[in-house]
């Protein structure tokens, strides 16, 4: 066997579709080409969308299209102390602030201030609480007030100095985390996000290769400011096309994009929907 490790990571929050497909073929190919190592994780930190139901399904569609993984599948909602450990590491650097905007004092903020710095995805947030005097922070969190821990960007990278990636795609790229800001990294409830915890797992899975649409391509210019604070030796990327529908738009959940569990209903056969996932066999 190589020394190839890509892995799957869905969110057991609806029906996978052929854009999962694709990507989930993609680092399955990619792996058991370099006789490498094929993971599956079921990214559940969610739980007021994730489902157990959604997750046996997913994991039946999978395996009804051909794919089979090295391993037992990790589910995050397993393993919250991991996460909470590179909070602490990440707290004890002093890049961590708690955040008490709610989404509409944010808008006013942005409001008042005119304009806002953007990100890929929107405006960026202001910045409100990230010089808020120690005991007021301390006040609010002793009277139950809501919190988010967001990361001081700024701070990180002046600890870090600068960094890079390599993308099997777009080679060596600088990484530039600011392009999203102060990012939320925890919730009072929650004690992880999204770009922690697949960083987190990522390292511990000892994952070599990420894949995964293009669509997460400024995230990982932040995992790799979380990579260098942690500690953690970063593994190359290769973020591929998304498939679309054919008013150009990317295939999503949210958008009732036709299911696999659909096409097995319709007489599909795996064969034909790795086809229309983009891996003819």
């Amino acid at each position: 066997m190589s020394d190839l490790v890509t892995r799957f990571a869905p969110s057991p929050t609806g029906h996978l579709h052929l854009g999962h497909a694709h990507s989930a073929l993609f680092g399955w190919t990619a792996a058991r080409s370099a006789a490498g190592r094929f993971l599956l994780r079921i990214e559940d930190i969610d739980p007021n969308r994730c489902r157990p139901d959604h997750e046996r399904d997913l994991i039946e569609d999978l395996a009804w299209l051909g794919l089979d993984w090295d391993g037992p599948v990790r589910r995050q909602s397993d393993h919250f102390d991991d996460f909470r450990a590179a909070l602490a590491r990440l707290d004890g650097l002093g890049v961590l602030y708690p955040c008490f905007c709610t989404r509409k004092d944010i808008a006013a903020e942005i409001a008042r201030a005119g304009a806002a710095p953007h990100g890929p995805d929107g405006p960026l947030y202001p910045g409100t609480c990230r010089h808020r005097p120690a005991g007021d922070r301390a006040d609010r969190i002793a009277r139950g007030d809501a919190w988010a821990l967001r990361l001081d960007v700024e701070a990180a990278r002046r600890m870090t100095g600068p960094l890079r990636w390599h993308d099997h795609a777009r080679s060596w790229q600088e990484a530039t985390p600011d392009l999203l800001g102060d990012v939320v990294l925890a919730r009072k409830d929650t004690p992880t996000s999204y770009h922690l915890s697949v960083t987190v797992d990522d390292h511990l899975q000892g994952v070599t290769l990420v894949t995964r649409g293009e669509d997460l391509f400024f995230a990982t210019h932040l995992h790799r400011l979380l990579q260098a604070l942690l500690g953690y030796e970063p593994p190359d990327y290769h973020h591929h096309g998304l498939l679309r529908n054919a008013a150009g738009e990317r295939l999503a959940k949210r958008d009732r994009a036709q299911s696999l569990r659909s096409l097995r209903e319709d007489g599909r056969s795996p064969g034909e929907v790795r086809a229309l996932a983009g891996f003819p066999e």
